[in-house]
């Protein structure tokens, strides 16, 4: 069976931590992939501040 887990941290260190800390319970040969992705956007609710979205979303088999 093909699950999928996603990540979505404001720093990409905190991404980086979250997804090694999940890969590291999972075998290698399970991951089927892992698709990454940054979101940048104005912060509408403070004045000249922009916003990071970084997301990841793993693929394995269970």
């Amino acid at each position: 069976m093909i699950q999928v887990k996603v990540f979505d941290e404001d720093h990409e260190d905190d991404l980086e931590e979250s997804l090694n800390e999940f890969l590291s319970g999972i075998p290698q040969e399970r991951i089927v992939d892992i698709k990454y992705q940054i979101a940048v956007c104005e912060n509408v609710h403070e004045e000249n501040e922009t916003m990071f979205s970084f997301s990841a979303l793993v693929i394995y088999k269970k």
